[in-house]
């Protein structure tokens, strides 16, 4: 059976379009990350609990996306839908953090939930995309994961440069995530390569570890995620405390976290470019090895000359995320063979 002939616009524009939507609901992971420094003031927050603030909601993605394979959302709900709800929804907890949070017990819970939202953004998105990509889906991905990735430094942009009053900003984020989910559901519809529904089967988990290319995908994949949300994590608050020994404002610090953690928009384009014509496995590789090495130097120049900090900052920022499109396009490709080797 040939396969539906598509048009390039109308793939390209479906991608840019969905890049902008993700761009705008992934904004709510780090909105209660970039306004800490307000919240150690008001809330009297400790150094753990501003931790717990970030760290909640990545528990929160977890646990969201096991329940959401277990309850096979993705294959029950259309997946422009279920963008949609949990992007309002989790702009609704959002508004509820901006408005009724004060204290950080009661923060935390809240972040968490939005994690468990989040959860409802970024798969459906990525199998959306999927359904308009057989062919140059290296890059595609690429740019999506970098929309991802620009949406979670966004917040610290808005930290700098919006109001002085932390919630306003809360809310504002809110706003995007909203408009991100309106978007998809009135302007993105799934392409023609639409794969029929699948039910969750718990006999899956042992067979991926038993092929040699989805467990060695996995296991890379665990290692890239382990650094990159350890950096995203951490950085923000190594730039704060750096530059504030050098006696920087507070503007310049938020805003040089938006541009480090934001440069892996740039890392993920290349490097979908460059895979393409090269390769996955040689483009990961080599994004891990520079990501490592800016992990290894740039501790030395804590208290350093910001400028000095920030481009490293920023190449680290660029390296960590490049690979991780091309290790889901790695995963999705060795899943395929599996399952294609499998078929009688």
């Amino acid at each position: 059976m040939a396969e539906p002939t598509i048009q390039d616009g109308a793939r390209w524009r479906t991608l840019i379009t969905l890049a902008i939507a993700e761009l705008l609901g992934m904004s709510l992971w780090f909105s209660g990350s970039a306004v800490v420094p307000a919240l150690r003031v008001e809330w009297n927050l400790s150094d753990s609990a501003a931790s717990w603030l970030t760290l909640s909601v990545q528990l929160g993605f977890v646990a969201g996306t096991l329940l959401s394979a277990l309850l096979n959302l993705p294959d029950v709900i259309s997946s422009r839908y279920l963008f949609t709800v949990t992007a309002l929804i989790g702009a609704g907890i959002n508004a509820s953090f901006g408005l009724l949070a004060h204290d950080a017990v009661t923060g935390i819970a809240l972040r968490f939930l939005i994690g468990m939202c989040l959860a409802g953004v970024y798969p459906p998105a990525m199998k959306i995309l999927a359904t308009w990509f057989r062919t140059s889906r290296g890059l595609a991905l690429g740019v999506l994961v970098g929309a991802l990735t620009l949406g979670k430094a966004a917040p610290y942009l808005v930290n700098a440069i919006g109001s002085a009053n932390w919630r306003h900003n809360i809310l504002f984020v809110s706003f995007l995530a909203v408009l991100g989910g309106l978007i998809v559901l009135f302007f993105v519809r799934e392409g023609p390569y639409a794969l029929p529904a699948a039910r969750f089967d718990w006999q899956q988990i042992a067979k991926g570890f038993q092929n040699r290319g989805v467990r060695l995908a996995n296991f890379g994949y665990f290692g890239h995620m382990w650094e990159l949300y350890a950096m995203w994590t951490w950085i923000p608050f190594m730039i704060r405390a750096s530059l504030a020994q050098r006696q920087s404002s507070a503007a310049f610090a938020e805003v040089g976290t938006f541009l480090v953690i934001g440069c892996g928009a740039a890392g993920c384009f290349i490097a979908g470019l460059i895979a393409d014509r090269v390769g996955r496995t040689l483009v990961t590789s080599w994004a891990m090895i520079i990501s490592g090495s800016c992990c290894v130097v740039i501790g030395f120049l804590f208290g350093a000359n910001p400028i000095a900090l920030l481009i490293v900052a920023a190449i680290w920022g660029a390296s960590v995320v490049a690979d991780s499109a091309q290790f889901s396009t790695l995963h999705y490709r060795a899943r395929r063979s599996a399952l294609s080797s499998a078929r009688p």
